[in-house]
């Protein structure tokens, strides 16, 4: 099994989005992954930009909330991806975050329950496979025993969609969540929420979350700075769980750059 890092970022400008896709490309990153939010740029189309100049790195949402285009404009982007990447799209897709209600009433679409947004999704899913070719890597982000039991039935890879704190037993109980539905093997994919001192902005600053607290919790999404003591958590949750895929927020490159290298 391999260890592969996603990057994390939105763009500020065109020339510093082109700057860095190919920097992620060059530095051994295997995906650009852009958020789906009102705050931040569109990512389908920033990511076809991105596609247009690199060659090897794969191109993912990270992720497009169901709910808010219709299974049929999901598709159509999709495949639209697909042709201007050569195949290097990643459809990342979930349920919607628990604050996106908002966003969703701005874009004057319905919200619905937990259980119709969870329909959405699997409406989604079933027509990008009818009907985009190749049909891309599906990478559903779930938490919850519904949707972890939705992601181990359609799923390609699951995207732990865990709090700051998880645990490293969250982990754990998470990945037996997964196990109990299918006998397919499945990857996970989880982000990470800080290395050494640094936490990104949007965990200090928005989630109001310090370094203490994050040690005290024992959060597994906290990595230590030294690249040899964190490539032995990596290799052991790589080896236990599946987790094979650390995603990275672009604040928090520079310190990972010595972990990604070890890992090339």
């Amino acid at each position: 099994m391999t260890m592969n890092f996603g990057l994390v970022t939105a763009p500020r400008s065109g020339s510093e989005w082109v700057r860095a896709a190919q920097g992620a490309e060059a530095q051994g990153y295997a995906i650009l992954l852009l958020p789906d939010t009102l705050y931040t740029p569109s990512p389908l189309p920033a990511l076809a930009a991105a596609a247009a100049v690199t060659e090897r790195i794969r191109l993912r949402p990270n992720v497009l909330a169901a709910p808010m285009r219709t299974p049929t404009a999901t598709a159509r982007e999709a495949s639209a991806l697909q042709l201007l990447s050569d195949g290097r799209f990643e459809l990342g897709l979930g349920s919607g975050r628990p604050d996106a209600a908002g966003e969703a009433g701005k874009l004057g679409v319905a919200w619905g329950s937990a259980g119709q947004r969870r329909q959405q999704l699997i409406e989604v899913i079933e027509t990008v496979r009818a009907t985009v070719q190749p049909a891309p890597p599906i990478v559903l982000a779930a938490s919850g025993p519904r949707m972890l039991a939705t992601a181990a039935q359609l799923a390609d890879r699951i995207h732990l969609a865990v709090q700051p704190a998880a645990t490293e037993q969250d982990l754990a109980d998470i990945v037996a969540i997964v196990r109990d539905h299918t006998d397919r093997p499945i990857s996970f994919s989880l982000q990470l929420v800080g290395i050494g001192e640094q936490l990104p902005y949007f965990v200090s600053r928005r989630l109001g979350v310090t370094i203490d607290q994050l040690r005290d919790a024992g959060a597994a999404a906290l990595l230590p700075a030294d690249p040899a003591a964190a490539a032995e958590i990596l290799e052991y949750r790589r080896e236990k769980y599946g987790i094979d895929e650390l995603l990275v927020p672009a604040e928090l490159a520079q310190p990972v750059a010595p972990l990604v290298a070890r890992f090339r």
